[in-house]
């Protein structure tokens, strides 16, 4: 099996984050790819470089609006006189369908729904790398492979169709599922990172070709606050395909996994022809995010019972932060979910 990872992906490193009011060191920091991918070829996976895609991928699931904002508003930010050096909003609309903004500064607030996805000189590149590497894999299960792992950072799930959030700019889970699309008629997408896939979503709330479900920790009081209840089912002829499925904070392996088994259960009962699992590890009991307190054994676990659904499958990196058990989660989750993975 393969890991797709561009080392280009790495050039994204924006030094800081505004969180709670306090501006802090950011941790999506490049580290985490080197960790991932270590983890990932020492579960036995060959490492692979994606092709350039182009825009098409990415074009297929965010707006023509907001590709040309994230592609070209560094370096119209750096012209703005006593700027910052990175990106960061200081004003957001009240709404999203009134005039579009000519002013970068505007446009930050309109495509950025937080202080914590600031764009740095090489944050482009390396989103679009990061892009490139779940349509590759995508591609891959499109052509016979049973299964891929992308190595995506920046990571993806927050990312709307028009905005991004919360580390995340071109959701690559929403780029993976759109491609297989091309071959399969309904495909599914399970995100079992600790905070929920809102952008993923939202990106798909109106579908009925693809299911959206996530576990994730209760956003009641936990980012992002404002999606991921277990009342958001979908609208339109969507309604029904989106299953949000919120635990308590602290939950552990035994609390977790009755509900994946009810994640499953509603994807088989949707019968798709392919899966996106957005792989999340910072659900992790030390992970530096906080949230829950799933054990590295847990994520073996986790990928056994995923494994089981012997679904085509692209794995695409979500969160996961940097600690000791990061790369160890990794390994254990893809050793179990390939010796499960029967199709």
């Amino acid at each position: 099996m393969k890991v797709v990872f561009d080392p280009a992906q790495k050039r994204h490193y924006p030094r800081h984050f505004l969180v709670n009011g306090v501006v802090e060191s950011n941790p999506e920091v490049p580290e985490r790819a080197d960790r991932l991918l270590a983890a990932a070829l020492q579960a036995g996976l060959e490492h692979v470089v994606p092709t350039d895609h182009g825009l098409g991928p990415i074009s297929a699931v965010h707006t023509p609006e907001y590709v040309t904002f994230l592609s070209t508003i560094h370096e119209r930010w750096l012209r703005i006189e006593g700027g910052s050096v990175e990106v960061v909003p200081g004003i957001h609309p009240d709404r999203r369908d009134g005039a579009y903004p000519l002013s970068a500064v505007a446009q930050a607030g309109y495509h950025m729904a937080d202080g914590a996805c600031p764009i740095a000189a090489g944050s482009w590149e390396a989103i679009k790398r990061s892009a490139d590497a779940a349509a590759e894999a995508a591609g891959m299960v499109c052509d016979g492979a049973s299964w891929v792992y992308a190595l995506s950072r920046p990571p993806g799930h927050h990312a709307f169709a028009d905005m991004a959030g919360g580390f995340c700019y071109v959701n690559n889970s929403g780029v993976a599922a759109q491609m297989l699309r091309g071959r399969y008629d309904r495909v599914a997408i399970l995100d079992v990172d600790v905070h929920h896939g809102n952008g993923t979503q939202g990106m798909f709330y109106r579908r009925s070709d693809i299911l959206t479900v996530s576990i994730h920790a209760d956003p009641v009081r936990f980012y992002p606050f404002f999606w991921g209840h277990a009342d958001e089912r979908g609208t339109g002829a969507g309604l029904g395909y989106n299953y949000n499925l919120p635990l308590p904070r602290d939950t552990g392996d035994d609390a977790y996994m009755p509900a994946l088994s009810a994640a499953l259960r509603r994807i088989e009962a949707f019968a798709p022809g392919a899966l996106v699992v957005a792989l999340g590890l910072d659900a992790y009991k030390d992970d530096p995010q906080g949230g829950f307190s799933i054990t590295t054994a847990g994520f073996g676990r986790v990928g056994e019972m995923i494994g089981r659904l012997g679904l085509p499958t692209v794995l695409v990196q979500e969160g996961g932060y940097l600690c000791d058990g990061l790369g160890p989660n990794l390994t254990s989750f893809l050793k179990s979910f390939g010796a499960s993975h029967k199709p």
